[in-house]
């Protein structure tokens, strides 16, 4: 039994006695404890296959920040490696693929995974679980389809994207082929996470916001609607699409219980949008640069903005690695002991 359910309870629409807060990144280079860890791998790669280092990492912010959740440390593309494209993490740069999908022949080649492909996801999942001691619920997480396929068509990060959105202008027939591959591959993933010991789900589409509305919705929500179909009944699910603020109505008719939000849009705009669904965000990360008058009062106006219940407060997207330890905590703290 959870000590501390209050996340789970928001996803769900219960009512709950304060608002939850957890933050995306929180396992991350803002934490000196993290970058210690991190030092006792040879690489990223590494590091995130390793499941002892993973469970440490991810229970460090709920030690240190106090926060009312921890998400399990690892990336969203273990996924194309599981399939069979294995990626670099280049330092300062971001990742790298040295082979990228370009031809029918390279999609069919592609396995669908399955949970026992990234059995050290798992293995870091059951060792947090039980290192955790039910003090505060487990989230586990996968990136959406749309902006895995991105990194598989591009081989790295980018502005535009141009070269997967051209695939998709080009390329539509094969480019639902290989979402669909993705799709099954992810949600073999989430149900194996799931049965690991994670309590809730995230999909975070990161690329959501390079893709026109008709685009997001044929190439990336109708592939989101398929994993939370999946997933919802066995744990809360929340989408978190960043930059596409203008589709909150369409997310919140899908099968999650949660629609993430980015600094972009405006609460209240987006409680009118949702349906009554839960929401969750929406802090700009850089507001965690500011004095603590100005994150009191801009964290204030956040949270009278959403309400008290079916809110989960976090950022609008993850903390930056050079942000002041201190702040991060004061931001987590004051959400903790506000009192509308």
């Amino acid at each position: 039994m959870l000590k501390n359910d209050l996340i789970l309870k928001a996803a769900r629409g219960e009512k709950t006695e304060r608002v939850p807060v957890w933050l995306m990144r929180q396992a991350g280079r803002v934490l000196p404890e993290y970058r210690a860890t991190r030092s006792r791998a040879k690489n990223f790669v590494e590091f995130v296959k390793n499941p002892e280092l993973a469970c440490e990492v991810t229970i460090q912010p709920v030690d240190i920040l106090g926060v009312d959740a921890a998400i399990i440390f690892s990336d969203i593309l273990v996924i194309p490696e599981a399939m069979g494209l294995p990626y670099q993490m280049i330092e300062a740069k971001g990742p790298w693929f040295e082979k990228t999908i370009k031809t029918k022949a390279d999609v069919d080649a592609l396995h669908i995974a399955n949970a026992g492909d990234l059995d050290y996801v798992m293995q870091a999942l059951k060792l947090t679980k039980q290192n955790l001691n039910n003090r505060v619920p487990l989230i586990g997480f996968a990136g959406a389809p749309w902006t895995i396929f991105a990194y598989m068509i591009e081989g790295s990060g980018s502005k535009t994207f141009s070269k997967a959105k051209q695939f998709l202008y080009t390329q539509p027939e094969l480019s639902h082929l290989l979402l669909d591959k993705i799709t099954q591959s992810t949600i073999n993933y989430l149900k194996g996470q799931v049965a690991s010991g994670a309590d809730m789900i995230q999909l975070f589409d990161s690329w959501a916001g390079v893709l026109s509305p008709d685009h997001f919705y044929e190439f990336s929500l109708k592939y989101i609607s398929k994993i939370c179909d999946a997933i919802k009944p066995l744990v809360p699910v929340t989408v978190f699409a960043k930059d596409a603020h203008y589709a909150v109505n369409r997310i919140s008719q899908i099968n999650c219980n949660t629609i993430g939000l980015d600094w972009t849009i405006n609460p209240a705009e987006a409680r009118k949008a949702a349906g009554g669904k839960t929401l969750q965000g929406n802090a700009d990360p850089c507001l965690l640069y500011a004095d603590e008058k100005t994150i009191v009062a801009e964290a204030s106006k956040m949270l009278d903005a959403f309400g008290k219940q079916s809110y989960i407060a976090n950022l609008g997207h993850g903390l930056y690695p050079d942000l002041d330890k201190e702040k991060v905590k004061f931001f987590v703290e004051f959400i903790k002991s506000y009192k509308a």
